[in-house]
This record gives C-alpha cells, structure tokens and sequence, in this order.
C-alpha cells in the first residue's frame, strides 16, 4: 500500500526537509563517505540507533550551526544512555532524481532503519498505514506546543515529534524595498503592487522561486481565516465530511500565483526545475531579486541566507488577516518494527525533552517544539517570531485534515508552474478529496 502511494506521491515535497533538515541534521556531512548519494555508517558492536535523515547537498565544511545544534543534543543522549547513533543519509541530485519522500517511504515500508526525520506528507501516509511507532507515552510530550501535536496526530496517535517548528516567511531586502519606498506588504493587493514597482525599475524578476515553496503563498491565503477566525476544528470537519470544499479554499491562492506568472514576477519555467535556495539564492544574495521564500533557519546559517550584505528581514506572507506564517510541521518519527524500538524512543524523548531542546534552541535560534522554551532570535526573525508567539499562523500539514496538505498542494502548484489552468489545479482538489471520502 505505501509502495503505491510512493508512486502517486513521485515529486511531493521533500524540500521541507531539502530546506530545513539538510542543514538541521547533516551531522553526517563530515563523513569520509561523503561521495555517495546514499551512505550507511558501519555499525559498531554495542547498542545503535540508525538515524535516516536528508545529507546537506550544499559545502560540508561551510559553518552550519543548525548542524551543530542537533549533534550537541544527540551527543548529550549518547552519553546518557548509552547508546550510539548512526547516520544514514540521502539527498537528490537534481529534479530528475527520486526525492527524499520516495526514498523515505521505501525504507519505512522495508523496516531499514529506526529513527527517521520525516516530512508532513510521509507523517501523513505513514501514520495512517501503522507504520510508525506512538509517541504519546514520552514524557516531553506534555511540554509540546499545541501546534506539534495538532500536525503530527494521526488517527488519535502521535508519530512524530520535531525539535523545532520550522516557520515558512518571505525573506526580503529591505534596502530594496526603501530603495522604492516601498512598506513590506501585509496583504496581496499590496504585494502584488510592491512587485510591479520593481518590474518598472529593471528588476527582471521579483520574486525568486522553486519548485517546492510556492504553495506557501496558497496556504497564507487559504486557510489564514480557518485557523485565526472561526472554529477550526468544526471547518476541518466540514472539510473531511465532503460539506465543504478544499478547492473552494485554495482558489484565491491559485489565482495570486497565475498572477504572478502572467505579470513576469515568477519565472514559473525556472522555477519548475530549480531545487530550493539553489536556484533562487544566488540572485537574492546578489540583490538582483527582492523577495524569496524559505523556512525559518535559512537566516540562521551560511550555508543559506545567514550572511547577506544588505538588511534581511523575514516576514509572513501576503494574506487577508495581513502578514502570515505558514508552519508545515516535519518531525523525527520511529519505526513501528524497529529492530532497536525501545532504544530509538528512549533517544527521541531525551532530544526533545526541554533539557535538550533548551541546547538546541539557543545553539540553532529556532523556534523550539516545547512550549517552555523560547528563542532569542536575530533581528531579521523577530517580525515571524512576534507572529507566532502571538498564535498568528497558518498550518500547512495537519493529519487531522483527510486530505494531506503540505504535499499535495506542491504538486499542484507544479501543475500550475507546467501550464495547468487553475481550473485543472481545482478540479484535482476535487478529485483527492473524492478519494478520500471514497475511504471513509
């Protein structure tokens, strides 16, 4: 059943991971396999945990704290417990290779590994197949946010926990924006404006994309009254009950992004093939484009935007509430036939537990998953930290939704970058929720 639902899912979003888990958990990334697209660590004689995460595709010797912060943590709970952690890792060569998501589900299906960072999608499709141990016994899981659990619960399970919530913004050059007098733009009437003034200055291209992290402009505007207005869980219910309808709620986000399109501000044919911060990123940090969209640690490392020479600051998107995070939450997930179960439990709740995310938190700048520990962020982050310190985001996974979000709406969107209408793009809505009210 996985195995079919890989195929389906051939191009899904493994940027979530590609963006911020490449940085976050490439501790491998000093390794002298370093060479190989798929790498398996030798395990020793004693007690192992073998860990399957993303390998940073970007210069392993590049200073990359986020990096350093996991290492320190799974450091710590070695020395407590006891037990040694094995890094098996992969990353795509390009848009033609397996993703990360095709890979992942191969192996959970294979029962190769035992401790796996997952992205929403595979949370999702994993979950509801049983193949992921429950989390709900751990201690740290008390100190979670709310916003951690409400994501990763499937079917009244919690199957995967994150260190940290990894906040999507529009990362902008402010020098630019006052350049043209321009306010950063709360809504998408006042985006779009911002855009076009560029477009009348010589600015080829406004907005720097890729392949995967266009649907977070969807998101802002599609669910920015869901989860900031009314009662969210009755809508959701609505939602899963075929009352309402998914495309009804996507729409206006489809259109923004045909717009920006048919007005030159997206190259939808780079963008279409451009793996994430590889393709936009020079041409941000060389300040011939304004406006690119990333996840929160970008502005933390180097090894992304976490040295640029003009006035970063990263803020939510365009919405109708004005300035919006968008929040798809990944999350460090156990196998349910792990050959080593209880040793890869005991491991993840000793690196969420607030001791550990505490190290975490303050090494990387990120926002922690427990609810007792705060960030001192940089400057550029404080206008996405202020938002979602004060419950001001938008959800772009959530398993309590029938129909997987984060994943599905990248491939819709690439239908959108290769020329479907948004028509097509919503009948495909339609079709998936179809199909799930088919399972019910």
């Amino acid at each position: 059943m996985i195995q079919i639902q890989a195929n389906s899912l051939k191009k899904m979003a493994a940027a979530c991971l590609a963006g911020i888990a490449a940085v976050m958990l490439a501790a491998c990334g000093n390794s002298p396999n370093m060479g190989k697209n798929l790498l398996k660590s030798e395990e020793e004689k004693g007690r192992v945990v073998n860990l399957f995460s993303p390998m940073e595709k970007t210069d392993p010797d590049a200073e990359n704290v986020a990096r350093s912060a996991f290492d320190q943590t799974v450091l710590m709970a070695e020395e407590k417990l006891g037990v040694e952690v094995a890094y098996r890792t992969y990353t795509a060569e390009n848009h033609l290779d397996k993703t990360y998501d095709d890979v992942i589900l191969e192996r959970v299906n294979n029962n190769m590994d035992d401790l796996y960072l997952l992205n929403p999608d595979s949370i999702q499709i994993l979950g509801k197949e049983g193949r992921l141990a429950d989390l709900s016994d751990l201690a740290c899981v008390q100190n979670l946010r709310k916003i951690v659990k409400t994501a990763n619960t499937v079917d009244g399970k919690l199957v995967a926990i994150p260190q940290e919530v990894a906040a999507y913004g529009l990362f902008v050059n402010k020098d630019m924006f006052d350049m043209y007098k321009l306010k950063l733009p709360e809504t998408p009437e006042e985006f779009l404006e911002c855009c076009k003034v560029f477009k009348e200055n010589g600015i080829e291209t406004p907005i720097g994309a890729n392949r995967w992290w266009l649907e977070t402009f969807v998101f802002a505007q599609a669910y920015a009254d869901l989860y900031n207005g009314g009662d969210t869980e009755a809508e959701i219910a609505r939602l899963n009950s075929g009352e309402s309808k998914y495309s009804d709620y996507m729409r206006p986000g489809f259109e923004f992004l045909q717009q920006l399109i048919d007005k030159g501000y997206v190259d939808a044919k780079k963008a279409y093939v451009s793996e994430a911060i590889e393709g936009e990123g020079p041409d941000f940090l060389a300040q011939k484009t304004p406006i690119v969209m990333a996840y929160w640690g970008a502005a933390n490392t180097e090894t992304a935007y976490g040295k640029p020479d003009f006035n970063l600051q990263v803020i939510g998107f365009p919405s109708s509430r004005g300035q919006m995070p968008v929040v798809p939450i990944t999350g460090l997930g156990v196998g349910a036939d792990a050959e080593h179960l209880q040793d890869s439990k005991d491991l993840l709740e000793f690196i969420t537990s607030d001791e550990a995310l505490e190290v975490y938190t303050q090494t990387n700048k990120v926002i922690s998953s427990s609810k007792n520990v705060k960030v001192d962020c940089i400057p550029a982050l404080k206008p996405l930290n202020d938002k979602i310190e004060e419950n001001v985001y938008v959800l772009a996974s959530n398993a309590g939704m029938d129909v997987e979000q984060w994943g599905n709406t990248c491939l819709i969107v690439r239908k959108l970058l290769s020329g479907s209408t948004v028509d097509e793009c919503m009948a495909e809505f339609d079709r998936l929720q179809e199909e799930s009210l088919k399972k019910q």
